[in-house]
């Protein structure tokens, strides 16, 4: 039998480590499986510019901050990933490859991962030029030329947003059309600012330590060519950090997890916060916001179940 606990937080970034200082707060002794790469896309980033309280801050420096602050409240960090999870009996199961925890409740925040190109010069470059995220880094682009890939909603919505910055945005796609829907592809083609190259693949991010350009290839004629820009986007898309959860939890078409009212799941007892539920915001501070109201919703769960004694747990109380 496995070691037992109040709650059981899977997962690091925003969203699950305020949920750990929101339920460590509340005397739940969280435990946090943080996973061996902990932290979240956080870690990826250099600037932070947006989370309140911080006119700049490194993201892997946020990170560690709300981790000790959960952590000074007596959540237990255990930086290992979960293998599986079994949701259908009480109390919930889960196993870091032969070791079994079980949990009354669960808050389940494991985030998701953008979908990159596969460049070791991409993953080089990330947080020097290249981006998976306009809202977060489009302002360190001010007045200069920037790219972004892809073809579907996302990089449409992308490019124009990033107009607001950028002196010029040259959208890239391997195909002759875009994906994105009629209204999106409208307003980028009537876009002063955006230009469009057909059937075209970045085969190269260039630049030492920031990005200065790229190499492209034509997906037709496989001609080589290279482009001038101090920025890469990458839109191609996000993919939920779920599977360990298919079969236990209701997904929606794209694997995220569908979210209840209260932030509460298909399974009774199991909660939701952050980018493994919502693929609409994906801010940091969102996820913190998910992260406090599953801890809210998890607590006062508990509080009926099991009758313990009713406490608040809204900071600074």
């Amino acid at each position: 039998m496995g070691k037992r606990y109040k709650v059981i937080i899977i997962g690091s970034g925003p969203a699950g480590m305020t949920a750990a200082l929101y339920t460590a707060r509340a005397e739940l002794k969280p435990l946090v499986l943080a996973g061996r790469e902990a932290g979240g896309q956080l870690m990826l980033t250099t600037d932070v510019e947006n989370f309140p309280g911080f006119t700049s801050i490194l993201g892997p420096e946020l990170m560690k901050r709300l981790t000790e602050h959960a952590q000074k409240f007596g959540a237990e960090i255990v930086r290992v990933n979960v293998t599986k999870v079994d949701f259908s009996a009480r109390p919930l199961r889960l196993w870091v490859d032969r070791t079994e925890y079980q949990a009354e409740a669960m808050i389940i925040a494991t985030g998701a991962s953008a979908q990159w190109l596969g460049l070791e010069s991409e993953t080089r470059l990330r947080g020097k030029g290249v981006s998976s995220c306009a809202t977060c880094d489009g302002f360190f682009f001010r007045d200069k030329k920037i790219a972004v890939v892809g073809g579907g909603d996302t990089a449409l919505e992308e490019a124009t947003f990033l107009t607001r910055f950028a002196s010029h945005v040259t959208l890239i796609h391997r195909r002759d059309a875009f994906r994105a829907s009629k209204p999106l592809q409208q307003r980028a083609s009537n876009d002063a600012k955006i230009s469009v190259l057909w059937n075209q693949e970045v085969q190269q991010v260039l630049g030492d330590r920031q990005v200065t350009g790229l190499k492209l290839r034509n997906t037709q004629t496989d001609e080589v060519s290279e482009i001038s820009v101090s920025g890469l986007f990458v839109a191609i898309g996000h993919k939920p950090n779920t599977e360990i959860f298919q079969g236990q939890l209701e997904l929606d078409e794209k694997g995220y997890i569908v979210g209840y009212p209260n932030s509460a799941t298909s399974k009774e007892g199991v909660f939701v916060a952050g980018d493994v539920e919502d693929h609409r915001y994906r801010q940091a501070i969102t996820a913190a916001g998910a992260g406090c109201k599953a801890a809210i919703d998890a607590e006062r769960w508990l509080s009926d179940r099991l009758g313990l004694e009713s406490r608040t747990i809204l900071y600074g109380n």
